[in-house]
């Protein structure tokens, strides 16, 4: 017996929604032809803020734990001393002159 939900009004629309996105992209493509830009339409990556914070984030492998400081330092937590650097704040780039 056929599902309840699959009657032939539901795959009317299901169809007709399929074919809406497949004009919409067909639309987009000739946009950007006709422009000369390609690729995706994401937005530009924002530049990083010169006074943005600088996170480090260290992994204590004999807890299991994540800890995130302000400094390139290790935390300090009584009984842990085995703390990894896991990932750091990114470089900024310096321009020469």
């Amino acid at each position: 017996m056929a599902r309840p939900a699959m009657y032939r009004g539901d795959r009317r629309r299901k169809e007709d929604q399929r074919k809406a996105k497949q004009e919409a992209k067909r639309v987009r493509r000739a946009e950007r032809k006709e422009s000369g830009t390609s690729g995706s339409e994401m937005g530009e990556v924002e530049a990083p803020v010169q006074g943005a914070a600088t996170e480090y984030v260290w992994f204590s492998p004999s807890n299991g734990r994540t800890l995130t400081t302000q400094s390139a330092s290790p935390p300090v937590v009584p009984g842990v001393e085995d703390w990894t650097l896991v990932s750091e704040p990114p470089r900024r780039e310096q321009s020469a002159g």
